[in-house]
Parts: structure tokens; sequence; C-alpha cells
């Protein structure tokens, strides 16, 4: 007569009572995966059994709901079964399905751990460097200006126009000229800002010439920068590539002459009213980072006071052919480990095995709180009835010894 039955079926009742309270306890912590014990019998030689042991603990990896949130650090992994790969300042590297991030004094995306999120960083091009993943660093530096070099704009000069009678050209005269446009303001070496307006002289049927100022003082010494001509159909066919170049700009404060094309194509000459349908230009000033965000391919992209956006960084995610294998180390993180297999790195994105990302979301507890409150009530009933099997045991015991 033996006990063992009866003690074993308690402590693997205890047990399971103990995983399902972890998993309502964790109801409601973002990126949390539910458990399940798993139980073995055991007999050792014996036809009637000695009881029961818990042969492992089965954690459900499946995608808990998304919810959105205030916060653009906030992340959550999409349709996937990708895992945030993050390293500690000593290289130690964990994953983790919780994407509530901010961001350090050193720039670093970090989690409430101080694991720092890893991924691509940028080269020199602006480009996404691969090879080894890294600490991602958000760089709080100024963004550095850039000279304008290249003015995108179309107009239509309207047809009806007549040939001005008053000459020289003057921009300060109307009379001098058919048309003005602005085309700035354009940008020097230093990211200064400068005004920049064109001026279209009607010279003949079909034919016009361009002038142009900035900051008020006429380019090419007032004389006319190019000459512009139209077929009978209104476009235009001169210059072939409608490109005007004004070379060796000096602004006078200090900066870099500056070498600008304007680019004409597409303008026309119909017989509508003078206007502008088309002006970009590749110049900006120097700015500060104002806000990021990261994107569902795991881009992150900085925003800044120029309203320039730049390419800062890449998240990755990392997979496993068995997640089972990982080994749990708390605050939401899973160490790899030889069960698990090795990680299987890369960037996110849609229709991928990773998954994709979504700033401004989080994912919450997998724990199904309805069929947890159900699996209570059998643990409950489980334990107390290897309890009564004790109980019965020691009443079968009282009765031998009180055989007299």
């Amino acid at each position: 007569m033996s006990f063992s039955q009866g003690i074993s079926g308690l402590n693997v009742a205890a047990s399971n009572l103990d995983v399902i309270g972890n998993n309502i306890a964790n109801s409601g912590t973002v990126g949390f995966k539910s458990s399940t014990a798993t139980f073995q019998d055991i007999y050792a030689g014996s036809r009637i059994g000695l009881g029961a042991s818990v042969s492992g603990v089965v954690q459900n990896f499946t995608q808990g709901v998304t919810q959105t949130s205030s916060r653009p650090l906030d992340v959550a992994i999409l349709n996937g079964d990708g895992f945030f790969r993050l390293a500690s300042a000593s290289g130690e590297v964990m994953y983790s399905r919780n994407g509530q991030f901010t961001k350090d004094k050193d720039g670093y995306i970090v989690n409430s751990s101080g694991l720092r999120l890893t991924g691509y960083g940028v080269n020199a091009s602006g480009g996404i460097n691969g090879g080894t993943p890294e600490a991602i660093q958000i760089q709080t530096g100024s963004m550095q200006p850039n000279a304008t070099t290249a003015i995108d704009t179309e107009f239509n000069l309207d047809a009806r126009s007549t040939v001005p009678t008053k000459t020289p050209f003057d921009a300060a005269d109307s009379d001098t000229y058919s048309y003005s446009n602005a085309v700035g303001p354009v940008y020097d070496s230093l990211g200064n800002p400068h005004d920049m307006v064109v001026y279209f002289v009607k010279t003949a049927d079909n034919a016009w010439d361009v002038y142009g100022t900035a900051d008020g003082t006429p380019l090419a010494a007032g004389a006319s920068l190019s000459g512009l001509t139209f077929d009978a159909n209104g476009n235009l066919t001169a210059p072939a590539n409608g490109a005007i170049t004004l070379p060796n700009m000096n602004f006078g404060n200090g900066s870099a002459p500056a070498d600008i094309t304007v680019d004409m194509s597409g303008t026309t000459q119909f017989g509508s009213a003078n206007g502008m349908s088309k002006l970009s230009q590749d110049g900006y000033a120097s700015g500060e980072l104002t806000s990021f965000s990261i994107n569902p391919d795991g881009t992150v992209t900085g925003k800044f006071s120029n309203e320039q956006t730049r390419l800062l960084g890449q998240v990755v995610l990392s997979s496993f052919a068995n997640p089972n294998g990982l080994e749990p180390k708390g605050d939401n993180m899973w160490a790899e480990t030889q069960a698990s297999g090795a990680a299987l790195t890369g960037t996110p994105g849609e229709g991928t095995k990773l998954g994709s990302l979504a700033s401004g979301a989080l994912e919450s507890s997998n724990v199904d709180l309805t069929s947890e409150l159900v699996n209570l009530i059998v643990a409950q009933r489980n334990y107390q009835a290897n309890a009564q099997t004790v109980k019965t045991q020691d009443q079968v015991m009282q009765t031998l010894m009180n055989i007299r």
C-alpha cells in the first residue's frame, strides 16, 4: 500500500495551479505568452503505476491582440513569429515580443530593462548597412545644410503676351518684362536661404528671354540667362533639354560659390494666363531632429526641423525553429538555447515569416482569461481528488493498524 500516487498527483496538480496562476497574473503583461503544464505517468516496472509527474511546461507563442498606443516607440509585431533582438551593453543577446521602448540619454532605443534594440545602421550615403546587427542609436546632432544645385520647375507663358516696349530689362520696372515668379528660397553651402526670382521677357512670337535676381541682385550682371523658344503647338524647343545653368553664383556671405541648374523642361506657351505648375529644389538649411518613427519594414525615419526626413536605421527581427526551446529569462525575455536552434535574423516586412511592425501599437498577452478560469476550476478539482486518495489510503492504513 502506497501514498505515492496521491502525493504525486498533489504535486502535479499544484504545479498546474502554479502555471495557471502565472497565466492569470500576466494576463495584462504586454507580449506575454501563456503556458500549459504537461504531465506523464510513472510506472517504473509496476503495472499498477506510481502516479504522475510534470513532463514540461509548454508556451503558446500565438500572437496576442494588437492594441493601439499613443507612443511612437510602442511597437507591435504583426502576422509573424519574429522576436525583437535586444542586446546588453556587454553584448549579451536576448529576445522579446514586448515592444515597449524608450530612448535613453545616449540615443539608444531600449526596453524597461535597459537592453538595446538592435538592427542595421546607416552608411555615409544614407543607405542601410547590412552585416551583423548592432544597437540602434538615434543621433541627436544637427543635420548639415545642403546647398541648392538643382531647381525643377514648369511654367506656362501666355502666348497672348506682347513684346515689352520699354528696354532694357529692369527687375524694378514691371514694364520691362512680361511675367515674373519666385523659384526660391534657394540655399547656399552654409544653409542660408536666398530669394530667387525669374523674369520672362517676350522678344518675338514663340521667343522669350529669361532673367533672374537673387536677394534682389541681378544674376549675370543683369544679362539674359537664356533664351526660350517654342514650336507652333506651344512646346518648348530650346534649350533642347530645358535646362538653364546659373554658374558660379556668389552670395557674398562666406559661402561657397554655387552652380545651380534650373530645369524648365515641360514649360509651355499656350494662350492662357501665365503661371507656374511645378516647383522643387534640392537644397535645405540645417535642422534638428524633432521626431522619429518606426515603419512596417523596420526602417527608422527621422523628421527634422528643416522639414527634411532621413533614414536613421532599420530594426531586425529573429525567429527560431523551435521557440519552445527558448529559455525564459523573466522581464518578457527569452534566451537562445541548443533546443531552440540558432536565431534566424532578418528584416521585417509584409508577407515575411518574421512579420511586419506597427508603430504606436502593442501586442497584448495571449492569455484567454475565460479558458484559464475554467482550467483553474478543473485543476482545483484535480487537487481535491488527489487529496481524497491520500485521505482514503490513510483510512485504510488506520484500519490495518486497528486489527488485533
